[in-house]
């Protein structure tokens, strides 16, 4: 097996340049994206598609993508449609998972070459449901603490924090202070700097979340009766799968990711015992040195993992350009 640099040894060679722009999703809807250019990358380096969690941004992966950037794997990350920068839903267009997975489903088919998803929470159950739609779109997945069936209580608690001050917040400073106490765990804490990329100031002076407030019941609240569609879609995936789970998730459990594993029976799993449902963040030396190590691992294998033929592939079809 490749042995890949550690995240240490990255962040002593030169940091990735990074380029802000703007991609084009479902509905001609604009989404702000970063993408991380590296300089060792060679033309058999797959690029790397970072997808967020349900409340996240973009900016979630930026040490873990700089880190791989610098180790040969360009990647692109982006606010989903309704968070950070990205362009929100026209008031008279409600929220659907179909959205996301189309929005994927573009950003991956306009790439050269098929790309690797890294994909949170709800970023990952838009990859399953994007590959299960277009065979062959990713060339492998990696899941970030999430499972095509979760833990209920989790999801009430991870939707209770966010649904907790509607009025916002007096100031970053206050915001960094709540998020401390929900995450007592961490080591480091955002400071309020960091939290502006993350808060919105509206008129009035008070700081509110990024993300559109209409995403809670049009999205969230009901997520769970598509939970057999999601398991439905885990069943078709043919392309490699990673899933990386926290040892203290309380969203995934030992139950949800032994159902994903006899859905996904070639997939592979790796715990952090130390990670909660936030894995990038609570534990990212150690995220990353797992992707780093899949990525190696896929490398040396090129000819065997790449995405069982379909009827259009094997017709010399593409998935670039692709818009549902």
């Amino acid at each position: 097996m490749v042995k890949p640099h550690s995240p240490a040894d990255a962040r002593n060679a030169a940091t990735a340049p990074v380029e802000t722009l703007g991609l084009t999703g479902a509905g001609e809807l604009r989404l702000a994206a970063s993408r991380f250019a590296s300089p060792t990358a060679l033309q058999s380096d797959p690029a790397l598609i970072f997808s967020h969690g349900f409340g996240q941004t973009r900016h979630a992966w930026t040490r873990s993508a700089q880190t791989l950037a610098t180790q040969g794997y360009a990647g692109l990350a982006y606010d989903a449609r309704g968070h950070g920068d990205s362009q929100r839903n026209a008031a008279g267009l409600p929220y659907a998972g179909e959205q996301f997975a189309d929005d994927l489903i573009i950003i991956a088919g306009e790439q050269t070459q098929a790309p690797v998803l890294i994909g949170a929470s709800m970023g990952g159950l838009f990859g399953l449901i994007a590959e299960s739609r277009w065979p062959g779109l990713l060339r492998a997945m990696v899941l970030v603490d999430i499972t095509p069936r979760w833990e209920s209580a989790g999801l009430e608690r991870i939707l209770g924090f966010m649904t907790a001050f509607p009025d916002g917040f007096e100031s970053p400073e206050q915001a960094s202070d709540i998020i401390a106490a929900y995450l007592p765990h961490r080591r480091n804490r955002k400071s309020p700097d960091e939290l502006r990329a993350l808060l919105r100031r509206n008129e009035a002076g008070r700081w509110h979340w990024h993300w559109d407030p209409r995403l809670i019941d049009e999205l969230a609240r009901d997520s769970e009766q598509h939970q057999d569609a999601l398991a439905e879609a885990a069943s078709r995936i043919r392309c490699p799968v990673l899933l990386i789970s926290g040892g203290r998730s309380d969203l995934v459990s030992e139950k949800t990711v032994e159902e994903f594993r006899a859905l996904v029976p070639h997939a592979r799993h790796t715990h952090l015992p130390e990670a909660t449902h936030m894995v990038a963040g609570d534990d990212n030396d150690t995220f990353t040195a797992t992707v780093l190590a899949y990525l190696a691992e896929l490398r040396s294998s090129q000819p065997s993992f790449a995405s069982a033929p379909t009827e259009s592939s094997a017709a010399g079809g593409s998935a670039t350009g692709a818009r549902p």
